[in-house]
């Protein structure tokens, strides 16, 4: 089962699904004249602004809580194991390319959360419902006519299945047993004692819907940042005179169709292809630009404009590459760390422990608890912020919010089920489902950008006035 599902992955994040992924960006990018990019410094500034943390206009929570609810769910395990297999299989090179697909990455997050705010609906509880679903259902028929509703409703429903499977597998299991792990490790803690209460923990939090998700996310994702990168900014002081070279290193091996080591790459060879491939997917996997997760957050937020919303939900892709898997991979190039990774030609140290590595080379032993803890609470922000995304595609399917509360325990319960049981599939099968998710997301916004970017472009003429 597990080899099927691997070579299932193999596929489906192969050269196709980033093709599409990044091209789609791409398009988005040069159909909106490069606004993302243009208007990054704005759409930073508005997420810093006091006016982003309080709520005006329809919505449920305030402009910043929905970000930090949406990168609560993209700041996970990806940002230290991701990043760090990534350079481990793709070398330095891979950095460079997860910039390149995170940039285009900017217009995807924005356009899809843009989209999931214009279209959003109310439930019976006067709570928005929005996300790539609502959009696919009501934004391509009015755009295109009646005769593309029924089409706008199939890939709506696809959606809405993938995001809820995800929502169990990377959502849950896979961050479950990351965080039991990462205790176990550090303090020799029993995996069923972490499991009852992360368990516990995640029940008490999402019984109380997205208010409660925001709240805690609003203060545990910007302090669980803060540390982390602090930490990793520590140890990259502390090997000042190597960052050039790293940098020199991973531009080198991003761009080298021969495959080729040496500089800060350590004992790792690869090519610009390994680097493109691994790059990009880490880097997707990590920020859910274009996946459509976010935008489901995105849709609660109180705001007056959608326009301006989106930009603040755009800076997610910033925040969770160019800064946090940014520090990871710097830390682990300049640490010296990379030599240790192959050994008579087999990758030996990827992933969380080569993270961990480099940190303890650096910091000594509290730079294992530093990444230890961090993965743990990179995980748990993860589990909350997923809950909300699958709740609310089950909402969609089910077009009932009666099944919530029983979502929410069940949720919980399989919280407790990842913390115990290594769950080697649930990766794999997590990989899939959301890179199943993209498809119908990138058709939605490939087929309404048009219309979209004239309240871009009015938007944006309002604003330099």
């Amino acid at each position: 089962m597990i080899d099927i599902l691997e070579q299932i992955d193999s596929v489906v994040w192969g050269p196709i699904m980033l093709v599409i992924l990044v091209g789609t960006g791409i398009y988005l990018t040069f159909r909106t004249h490069f606004s993302s990019w243009r208007n990054l410094g704005h759409a930073l500034a508005l997420t810093l602004s006091k006016e982003a943390r309080q709520t005006n206009g329809e919505g449920d929570v305030s402009p910043f809580a929905t970000l930090c609810t949406a990168l609560a769910a993209t700041i996970g395990t990806g940002n230290i194991a991701g990043v760090a297999s990534a350079l481990a299989v793709g070398g330095p090179g891979a950095m460079v390319w997860m910039w390149i697909s995170a940039a285009f990455g900017l217009t995807s997050k924005f356009t899809e959360c843009a989209l999931a705010i214009r279209y959003r609906v109310k439930n019976e509880k006067n709570e928005m419902l929005g996300g790539p679903m609502v959009t696919m259902e009501r934004g391509i028929p009015e755009i295109y006519g009646e005769s593309f509703r029924t089409f706008g409703r199939v890939l709506a429903v696809l959606f809405a299945v993938f995001a809820v499977g995800a929502s169990f597998g990377i959502g849950n299991l896979t961050q479950g047993n990351s965080i039991a792990s990462a205790f176990n490790t550090l303090m020799d803690a029993p995996m069923w004692v972490v499991g009852v209460i992360v368990g516990i923990a995640t029940l008490i939090i999402v019984v109380g819907g997205l208010k409660s998700i925001s709240q805690v996310s609003s203060v545990i994702v910007p302090l669980m940042a803060i540390f982390y990168f602090c930490g990793g900014v520590i140890v990259i002081l502390m090997h000042i005179t190597a960052v050039p070279d790293a940098f020199v290193t991973m531009f080198r091996m991003a761009f080298s169709v021969k495959a080729v080591g040496g500089g800060a790459a350590g004992s790792v060879v690869a090519s610009m292809a390994q680097a493109m491939n691994k790059g990009i997917a880490r880097g997707c996997f990590s920020n859910e630009a274009g996946m459509g997760s976010a935008a489901i957050t995105a849709s609660a937020a109180s705001t007056d404009n959608y326009i301006k919303q989106a930009y603040i939900n755009e800076t997610g892709t910033f925040w969770d590459t160019f800064v946090v898997c940014s520090v990871t991979g710097l830390a682990i190039l300049t640490s010296g760390v990379m030599d240790d990774v192959v050994v008579n030609g087999e990758t030996v140290l990827q992933g969380a422990p080569l993270t961990i590595a480099a940190f303890q080379s650096t910091l000594g032993p509290i730079g294992g608890w530093l990444v230890g803890i961090s993965l743990a609470l990179f995980a748990y922000s993860t589990i909350l912020g997923w809950e909300y995304h699958g709740e609310k595609a089950l909402e969609y399917l089910t077009r009932s919010t009666s099944a919530a509360l029983a979502y929410r325990i069940i949720f919980s319960i399989i919280a407790f089920v990842g913390c115990v049981t290594a769950f080697e599939f649930a990766w794999d099968l997590s990989d899939i489902l959301n890179a199943l998710m993209i498809v119908p997301n990138a058709i939605c916004m490939v087929m309404l950008i048009g219309p979209l970017y004239k309240d871009v472009r009015k938007y944006n003429e309002e604003r330099t006035r």
